[in-house]
């Protein structure tokens, strides 16, 4: 009996109705990388063209986009797990080069910065809230990151460890901001993004996007300080004859103050 060797690294691919992308993503998978397909409900099939063109699909009934992708991360077996989108905007051909420094023990997680290929590859609307979104990043993270990139890779006991609970649009960036927080490296890669084939779950539409930022913010709030200093104990009061002989004469204007009608 041939045993089949273990893949080199899983690449979750999260999908909702992607029949139409889903050839042209699969037959860009890597050579002895296994594609995970988390099909999230999807109704036209998409579940059993996975299937027949050899990915191991994975159902997830909960709808969201992170409850799919938490659903891949689990069901991996590889040491080192990638996220693909899965409507052929983003070639998983290119995994190899991006997930080269996490394999070299170079960095711990490595996003893909996306750079359109073609015009409309990248709606306005989606694109100022991703702008807005790695700037509030930055800002909480302090990492010099300007995408929240789709394509990623990283260990998967590391992925694993940051216990990540958000089931929505949040998900990516859950994954950063814990990865920054466990003082994880982060690197950025520019990928080319095309246009996505078929109808956009998310951020297609100006309320997806305004949805997907909404689940994102509370993400963003800024870390708890640690525990504050304790307070000075308060100053007793002034002995009766020193509050006497300091106390201000009556009708008199405090120090530091105007009388009343200065200008």
């Amino acid at each position: 009996m041939t045993m089949t060797p273990p893949a080199v690294a899983d690449v979750v691919l999260p999908c909702l109705d992607e029949a139409a992308a889903l050839p042209g993503v699969l037959a860009r998978i890597p050579p002895g990388w296994r594609a995970v397909v988390v099909d999230n409900g999807s109704t036209d099939g998409s579940a059993r063209i996975a299937a027949g063109l050899g990915a191991h699909v994975v159902h997830e009934p909960r709808r969201g986009f992170g409850a799919a992708c938490h659903a891949g991360l689990l069901a991996a077996t590889a040491d080192l797990v990638c996220f693909c989108d899965c409507d052929g905007s983003l070639d998983p051909a290119l995994l190899p080069s991006l997930a080269a420094p996490v394999l070299a023990g170079d960095a711990d997680l490595v996003l893909g910065r996306r750079r359109p290929t073609a015009r409309g590859a990248w709606p306005l609307h989606a694109r100022l809230a991703n702008l807005e979104l790695a700037r509030r990043i930055r800002r909480r993270t302090g990492l010099p990151l300007h995408d929240l990139g789709p394509l990623r890779a990283a260990r998967r006991t590391a992925l694993l460890s940051l216990a990540l609970t958000d089931r929505r649009s949040g998900y990516p960036l859950e994954m950063v901001v814990r990865a920054a927080d466990a003082g994880w490296r982060v690197q950025e890669t520019d990928v080319p993004y095309a246009p996505r084939l078929g109808r956009s779950k998310v951020t297609g539409t100006w309320r997806g996007t305004w949805q997907a930022v909404r689940d994102m913010s509370p993400l963003l709030t800024p870390r708890p300080a640690g525990p504050q200093a304790p307070m000075d104990p308060p100053e007793s009061p002034p002995p009766a004859s020193d509050r006497a002989r300091t106390a201000p004469r009556q009708g008199a204007p405090l120090a530091g103050t105007r009388g009343e009608g200065a200008r």
